[in-house]
C-alpha cells in the first residue's frame, strides 16, 4: 500500500471518529412517531454482549497464533458494533428517553457516562488498531491493542449492564 493510500486512510478514520458521534447525537434530536421499536433494546444489548464474547474469543485466538481466525473474530466484533449503532439510534429516534430510577444513581450514571465517553473514544482508537494490522504493521498493531482491547471489551460489557439496570424503567 503506497504512503499515499495509507495518509488518506488515515483521514478517513479521523473524519469517521468526528461524524458518527455528531451524527448520533444530531439523530437523537429527530424523533419518529408511529414506529414502535420497543423490542429493541434486549436485542442491541445482547449485540454488545456477543461483542464482549467475540473480543475474548479473539484475544484467545492470536494468543494460540491462529491469525486467521483472530481476524475474522475481529471483523464479526466489528460487523456487530455498527449493527448495535444502528439498533440503538433506531430505537432512541423513535423512543422517549427511559430515566432510571433505581437505588443505585450514582452506580448507574457513572457507568452510563463512562460508557458513552469510552464508545466515542473506542472508535478512533479500534479503527487506527485494525488499519496497523490491516497494513501488516504488526508491532504497531500490539500497540495499539493494549489500549483498544480493553476500551472496546470495557464498553461491550458496560452496555450489557446499562440495560440490565435500566431495563426495569422502560415503558412498555
Amino acid at each position: 500500500m503506497s504512503e499515499q493510500n495509507k495518509s488518506a486512510l488515515r483521514k478517513w478514520i479521523v473524519v469517521i471518529s468526528i461524524i458518527i458521534p455528531i451524527a448520533v447525537a444530531a439523530l437523537f434530536g429527530i424523533k419518529i412517531d408511529g414506529v414502535d421499536l420497543s423490542f429493541l433494546p434486549p436485542v442491541y444489548a445482547t449485540i454488545n454482549g456477543l461483542t464482549a464474547v467475540l473480543l475474548l474469543i479473539a484475544l484467545a485466538f492470536i494468543k494460540r497464533g491462529k491469525v486467521q481466525q483472530h481476524q475474522k473474530t475481529i471483523q464479526t466484533a466489528l460487523f456487530l458494533s455498527v449493527l448495535f449503532l444502528v439498533c440503538y439510534v433506531a430505537y432512541h429516534m423513535t423512543s422517549d428517553t427511559t430515566i432510571y430510577d433505581g437505588k443505585f444513581k450514582v452506580l448507574y450514571y457513572t457507568l452510563l457516562i463512562s460508557h458513552i465517553v469510552l464508545s466515542v473514544a473506542v472508535i478512533p482508537i479500534v479503527l487506527f488498531t485494525y488499519l496497523y494490522a490491516w497494513e501488516g504493521n504488526y508491532q504497531r498493531h500490539k500497540k495499539w491493542t493494549r489500549f483498544a482491547f480493553p476500551v472496546w471489551l470495557y464498553v461491550a460489557v458496560s452496555g450489557v449492564l446499562v440495560y440490565i439496570m435500566i431495563s426495569p424503567f422502560y415503558n412498555h
